[in-house]
């Protein structure tokens, strides 16, 4: 990457808790009725009103705007502990991006804005919020807590990964996973962002990883990120090119066509037993293609919350 793009990168994630916002406020207002219109300072959320239930903290302006009941879910009655994990390898910052954008970041930048994003959200609902990132060691802890204090902790954590410009080489999710597990003690949801393209790792190992963190009741989603038009469908241009594995450093020369065929099929199989193994241990699989925009994972987080609380 060059230097007029490392300058775009660093203004781009400068300000992540605003990008953040502009992330989640585009979200909200592309919600059709939604209950989750109008965050308010004093209130957590909003829940649907069932028939028998007090009507005093019915939001009678909302039932304006979409007809139904809703009531007011306050601070006290909400507490959800959210904690995220990052896998912040040298894979996840695959592809180079030229021109750095919103609309166009490399797997770890999409990870750190969706975690942000997802941060905004918790911090309007006062949730508590903690944090792992791990590559070839475990680089970062921090527990759930709901402070601000904790939150612009986090995003600076957050701002300095996605600036990283040699990132650790390998990825040891199997060892990292089981100690985060381990450090999580009270019920959360746990939202886990990785490319699963791992170092030297049996398949069976890391599926164990992954079937730990559901321990002590934990609900897990797993975001699988993938720029699915390289990494799944191997369309590159049909010349001579050498691939070079960030993590190894191993490389291969041929043509793509050559080998599109079978690569897809090998990767797709592998996907498909990681989607099989997820269900098997009741863990929540969402495909994200780092090309779209966030709206799969935000989606998928309002889905979960509901079913968590």
């Amino acid at each position: 990457m060059n230097l007029q793009s490392e300058l775009h990168k660093a203004a781009l994630f400068q300000n992540l808790e605003l990008l953040a916002n502009q992330v989640v406020e585009g979200f909200i207002s592309g919600i059709h009725k939604s209950p989750f219109h109008g965050f308010s300072a004093e209130f957590a959320e909003h829940k649907i009103y069932n028939v028998g239930e007090s009507t005093k903290h019915i939001d009678w302006k909302l039932f304006a705007k979409t007809d139904k009941l809703y009531t007011k879910k306050y601070d006290e009655e909400t507490n959800l502990r959210c904690h995220m994990i990052l896998d912040s390898s040298a894979s996840m910052y695959y592809p180079e991006v030229k021109n750095v954008s919103i609309n166009d970041l490399n797997k770890v930048g999409f990870g750190v804005l969706a975690i942000a994003a997802l941060m905004n959200i918790l911090k309007r609902q006062r949730d508590a919020v903690g944090l792992s990132v791990y590559s070839d060691n475990y680089d970062f802890y921090a527990p759930e807590k709901g402070s601000e204090r904790h939150h612009q902790m986090l995003l600076a954590k957050l701002s300095e990964i996605s600036l990283h410009e040699k990132p650790a080489k390998k990825t040891e999710t199997y060892t990292y996973l089981h100690l985060i597990a381990e450090k999580i003690k009270r019920r959360s949801l746990i939202f886990l962002f990785t490319d699963m393209f791992q170092t030297a790792t049996e398949d069976e190992k890391l599926f164990d990883a992954l079937r730990h963190l559901k321990h002590n009741k934990h609900e897990v989603i797993l975001f699988h990120l993938l720029d699915k038009e390289k990494e799944l469908h191997f369309n590159f241009e049909n010349t001579p090119k050498r691939f070079v594995d960030v993590e190894t450093g191993e490389h291969i020369d041929l043509y793509a066509e050559n080998v599109k065929e079978h690569y897809e099929s090998r990767l797709s199989a592998y996907f498909e037993d990681l989607r099989m193994r997820c269900a098997q241990y009741k863990i929540k699989y969402v495909s994200v293609d780092v090309r779209a925009d966030f709206s799969k994972v935000l989606n998928t987080y309002m889905v979960e919350r509901q079913k968590f609380l």
